[in-house]
């Protein structure tokens, strides 16, 4: 078991990644912190307000709505880039750890990208998460969440040239526009009780933090 927070990790990514292709990763922080002074993510739905209802197919193609998970109890929604972000997968798996206590306190997780039901996890990945990983391939639902994100084009040539990816495959038509990585905490009646949003898709909600907010939920329940 790694027991490094999801932090930790992620840092050891960026390091990674920085050591691997330094020019890259000083035009991403040049890009994200253009991007966080124009206040990306500002648009994102904040605390206090009703998240809007969703349905959309999970990795085995069956339809899943945000409605029907409430009627069960607090929802966590986690938005990410795709299967194919390192960032990503780091998260995804911090996230399946702390999948118990989520349960133990009535709380359901879905996890949205905009890659294709189809392509979203390897079989591998659909044994070991135990969770409901959704497709928005035309990011409509991110969107409605304040945090659909049009990628410079510099990120987009990178991924292209340097890594081999073809968003508009991938996403099934959607080459361009990706989800800040953000992680909303819904109580049962849908209302956002707890939420982080970052443009820098390197930075992620910790899961300890979410695993509180939703005992908090439970603690004004009772």
């Amino acid at each position: 078991m790694n027991h490094l927070s999801l932090r930790e990790q992620t840092d050891q990514q960026i390091a990674k990644t920085r050591a691997a292709n330094p020019d890259f990763m000083g035009a991403v922080d040049e890009l994200l912190a253009e991007a966080k002074s124009f206040q990306r993510g500002a648009e994102a739905i904040d605390l206090a307000q009703k998240a809007p209802d969703f349905e959309l197919p999970n990795a085995r193609g069956e339809l899943v709505a945000l409605s029907d998970l409430l009627a069960c109890g607090p929802v966590v929604v986690t938005f990410y880039r795709g299967g194919w972000c390192p960032y990503c997968n780091l998260q995804l798996q911090a996230m399946q750890t702390r999948l118990p206590e989520l349960r133990e306190l009535g709380a359901s997780l879905v996890a949205i990208s905009p890659q294709k039901p189809d392509a979203s996890l390897s079989d591998e990945e659909k044994q070991e998460l135990s969770f409901s990983v959704l497709s928005d391939q035309d990011a409509k639902t991110a969107a409605s969440y304040g945090v659909a994100w049009e990628v410079p084009e510099r990120l987009l040539s990178h991924m292209r040239d340097d890594r081999g990816l073809d968003l508009e495959s991938i996403n099934d038509g959607n080459a361009s526009i990706l989800p800040i990585p953000a992680t909303f905490v819904l109580d049962a009646e849908g209302v956002v009780r707890w939420r982080f949003v970052d443009v820098d898709y390197r930075t992620r909600a910790e899961p300890q933090d979410i695993v509180e907010a939703v005992q908090q939920l439970s603690e004004n329940a009772g």
